[in-house]
């Protein structure tokens, strides 16, 4: 299981309805509540998300790996959780 890294910026919708979609799948999933998440504000460690190649945010990396970018639907957080399991490839 790996660390799922998440590139947030404040007052962002898209950001929002991310986390409300996480917090589904955690409860439809609850032993996914073990998967480690490090959420990331891009302006309060700049530093580490200008170290990332990405534009849009939320911005999923799992292993170093961009598992998704931008807005986000349910199926797009599922993949990076089953990313994290090592059941899927980041693109």
């Amino acid at each position: 299981m790996q660390e799922i890294l998440m590139f947030v910026m404040a007052g962002c919708p898209h950001c929002r309805l991310a986390h409300k979609l996480m917090d589904e799948l955690l409860e439809e999933h609850p032993g996914w509540k073990d998967i480690p998440v490090r959420v990331v504000d891009e302006r309060r460690e700049a530093a580490l998300a200008d170290s990332y190649d990405y534009y849009y945010v939320p911005s999923y990396y799992v292993n170093g790996k961009k598992v998704h970018e931008g807005h986000a639907e349910k199926a797009d957080v599922e993949a990076v959780y089953r990313a994290a399991l090592g059941e899927t490839a980041g693109v």
